[in-house]
């Protein structure tokens, strides 16, 4: 089966709420015929646009290829959040890669956050992006340890936008009663990730960006000159950059066996008025410590959009609201009986440690994917890296490509039924609090 098309309509976004409340931009052409083109990006998300973009404004000439529309995949449709640092923690980017490179991955995440505020403001993107990420724990000492990362972020790398919060200070934030404490980090972020993404696109398209939606790739042929294949076109171009993440699909042997798809599931309840404040007091975007990890935020609108659930299957589940509905009145009992009015599934993608797999496979070919739920600010930033490296300045991207990478276990064979196993065990030390 064919995780392009496995869950969609070809050439269509999903029933989201994103897409419900973004304007979209005219559908670019598919490629047709044989075209040339310095640098060929495979992919249409944060990633890819972000290369192209940034490969436009430095003179190159950039084609895009994009298998259904600009921000159709996780790029639209993911919980919004702009977080601080890496997906791992610092204390273990210290102990995998030592304190230089880990200095180095935590000013390059800080990067990452400066980098997409700036091309919003560039850009003027309308995306709601509002400042805040509380993170919540659900015991005192999930707490503690929350606050002993925040500590240490201040101590070993300056970063003072962090405030620790005890029970009664989260609660005034968030009255969840499953939440005992945590931090809120007013250095990170929230925005509607759809209306960035056609952001991105469009910024793309008037630096000279040569977009082509409906342009599935079917192969890629390595050699000086790489010829990239489509189903009624070809491009040859001097570089490739892939930015496919979760729908990679066959493309690229060495990635598939480190960078895994999984599914993840948002709901988007009725607009909730003036009980908004029941769920959310300060218009902030909420992680908790649960490995299956809990997301939310309010809308602009004051709708609760509330992460949670995966699967590893092709096929998303029938009832999307239903699954995302059990974790949502875990946390926000009250709201066992509001309507969810959109419940969307998106397939992103992970690496064994939760880091990204940034690599050169070949002297022309590059690769960023892998960003495990840490993508707004990675994948941009992955893109601009790859631009950066395209023009011979690769230091970042050097950076990125050092962190260790593992092969999932039997390959992409055998990662899916291994990593339920896997998932499995975490989701019932979640449910036991250990």
């Amino acid at each position: 089966m064919d995780l392009l098309y496995a869950n969609d309509r070809a050439g269509s976004y999903p029933d989201s709420w994103y897409a419900a409340t973004a304007t979209p931009l005219e559908a670019f052409a598919p490629l047709k015929g044989q075209q040339t083109a310095d640098v060929v990006v495979i992919g249409g998300g944060f990633t890819g646009l972000s290369a192209a973009l940034h490969l436009a404004e430095a003179g190159f000439n950039v084609a895009l290829l994009e298998a259904h529309r600009v921000g159709f995949g996780a790029s639209g449709r993911n919980g919004g959040q702009l977080g601080s640092g890496q997906r791992m923690e610092q204390h273990g980017i210290e102990k995998l890669m030592g304190a230089e490179d880990a200095t180095k991955l935590w000013e390059l995440a800080e990067e990452a956050k400066d980098l997409v505020k700036h091309l919003i403001s560039k850009h003027s993107i309308d995306c709601y992006l509002k400042p805040g990420v509380a993170h919540t724990a659900f015991s005192k000492s999930e707490m503690q340890e929350l606050h002993d990362e925040a500590d240490h972020l201040t101590e070993r790398y300056g970063y003072t936008q962090i405030e620790k919060l005890d029970a009664e200070q989260m609660h005034a934030i968030c009255p969840s009663p499953r939440y005992h404490g945590g931090t809120l980090d007013m250095g990170a972020a929230h925005l509607h990730p759809l209306r960035y993404a056609l952001g991105l696109a469009s910024a793309a398209a008037k630096a000279g960006v040569r977009i082509y939606e409906r342009s599935r790739v079917h192969d890629i042929t390595p050699g000086t000159k790489t010829q990239v294949r489509t189903d009624h076109g070809a491009i040859k171009a001097d570089h490739v950059i892939l930015g496919c993440n979760g729908y990679l699909g066959g493309l690229n042997r060495k990635v598939a066996a480190r960078v895994m798809p999984i599914n993840n599931f948002i709901a988007a309840t009725e607009p909730l008025g003036d009980a908004a404040v029941r769920v959310l007091a300060r218009d902030v975007a909420v992680a908790d410590t649960k490995f299956v990890v809990n997301y939310f935020r309010l809308s602009h609108d004051k709708r609760l959009l509330f992460g949670g659930g995966e699967t590893y299957g092709y096929r998303f589940p029938k009832d999307i609201a239903a699954l995302v509905r059990k974790p949502m009145t875990e946390i926000f009992p009250h709201l066992r009986d509001v309507k969810v009015d959109y419940a969307w599934g998106g397939t992103l993608a992970i690496t064994m440690r939760r880091l990204p797999y940034v690599a050169r496979l070949a002297p022309n070919i590059l690769t960023a994917s892998g960003y495990s739920g840490h993508g707004v600010g990675t994948a941009t930033h992955a893109g601009q890296l790859m631009a950066r490296a395209v023009q011979g300045q690769a230091e970042g991207f050097d950076t990125m490509s050092r962190v260790p990478t593992q092969i999932f276990p039997g390959g992409s064979a055998l990662r899916s039924p291994l990593l339920v196993l896997a998932m499995t065990w975490y989701a019932m030390r979640d449910r036991l609090g250990i």
